[in-house]
């Protein structure tokens, strides 16, 4: 897939209006020319996007307002279109379309101006064709009993952007999101934020309790987490029990309170760690945030800090976040840990699992 580019894939015949084009435009080149969406520009830049979704979730109004009602095309389009460049492979297409749950994206060249669009049909017929040839390698491979097969088998595992356990993102399609991402506040001037977190003490959960345990428990607190983000948010997982989540639009304070509330979630899930001093699992976090990209950081450094945040957290006590931002001259204050309910005891030794 690192072969495939959106280029070769896109469609250059792309229906194209102004924000202040009337809905009841929109909607009839859409219908004449059959596409489910289109683009907004201004200068040949992708400023928006109108797709058959946002024509429906307006339809009650239209239908209340009535036939004079005919807003400009700025008031329906999704604005700051998430996009792809021609250069885009079709592995960090389709991550960037499945991380943001959308099935149209601009195709943009190296000035920002619109050539094409790519859709998740688009996307899902290239990844299929990809699938099948490496399926038949594979096929072949063992046919031949020779070290294609190995070869064969390592191209397939390449295609895997899933982390089987915990259901999420693994560290490839991080890096795809995290690397569009961070491109993209940078040329829209967007905040966004990092949260590295780390359950504590897992390797003595582990030793105690087993691996098919300390798996379960990784799938508990993972779900616990999504529980807690916005649906634009996204988490992967990072490595063993290290989870990444990527937070678009979102400043500092905003990502204290989501980690906050992580934690307090996660300690009130409550689930039994005897070794833990407070008896049960507990979460750790280092946020990173950055609030107007600077041209010489990349995303590794985003990640860095929050790496490095989270050192700071683990080193305080555990079960606490700390936060550092692109502008910090040095270390941020400790937020205070969350509070183990009283009903949790503290004494590992007194501590009965069951009875959590």
């Amino acid at each position: 897939m690192q072969d495939i580019l959106i280029e070769s894939l896109m469609t250059t015949e792309v229906k194209c209006t102004s924000p202040v084009t009337p809905l009841s435009e929109v909607v009839r080149t859409m219908r004449t020319n059959r596409h489910s969406c289109m683009v907004i520009t201004e200068n040949q830049k992708p400023v928006g996007i109108i797709t058959e979704r946002d024509i429906i979730k307006h339809f009650a109004d239209l239908m209340q307002k009535g036939r004079e009602y005919d807003p400009p095309a700025v008031r329906l389009m999704s604005g700051a279109p998430v996009t792809v460049a021609t250069k885009a492979t079709l592995l960090e297409a389709l991550v960037i379309a499945k991380s943001n749950e959308i099935r149209h994206l601009p195709v943009i060249d190296d000035g920002g101006d619109l050539v094409g669009l790519v859709t998740q049909t688009d996307l899902v017929a290239a990844y299929f064709r990809v699938v099948e040839t490496q399926t038949q390698a594979v096929d072949r491979a063992v046919a031949n009993r020779t070290q294609g097969l190995l070869e064969a088998n390592m191209k397939l595992r390449e295609l895997m952007l899933e982390d089987p356990l915990l259901r999420m993102g693994n560290r490839r399609a991080m890096e795809i999101d995290l690397a569009h991402t961070h491109a993209a506040a940078r040329r829209y001037r967007r905040p966004y934020s990092v949260i590295l977190c780390d359950i504590d003490h897992f390797k003595l959960y582990n030793d105690h309790y087993g691996h098919a345990a300390g798996d379960k428990a990784l799938q508990d607190i993972a779900a616990v987490i999504k529980q807690s983000l916005r649906k634009s948010d996204r988490v992967y997982r990072y490595g063993g029990e290290e989870l990444l989540l990527l937070l678009p639009e979102t400043m500092q304070e905003g990502a204290e309170d989501l980690g906050q509330r992580l934690l307090q979630a996660v300690v009130k899930r409550a689930i039994p760690h005897v070794r833990h001093s407070q008896g049960i699992l507990t979460l750790s976090g280092g946020i990173s945030c950055v609030d107007a990209v600077d041209a010489k950081e990349s995303w590794n450094d985003v990640v860095e800090r929050a790496d490095n945040a989270l050192y700071q957290a683990k080193s305080a006590g555990r079960n606490r976040v700390v936060s550092f931002a692109a502008t910090d001259l040095g270390d941020q204050p400790l937020t205070e840990p969350f509070p183990t309910p009283a009903w949790i005891q503290r004494d590992p030794k007194n501590v009965d699992p069951t009875s959590l």
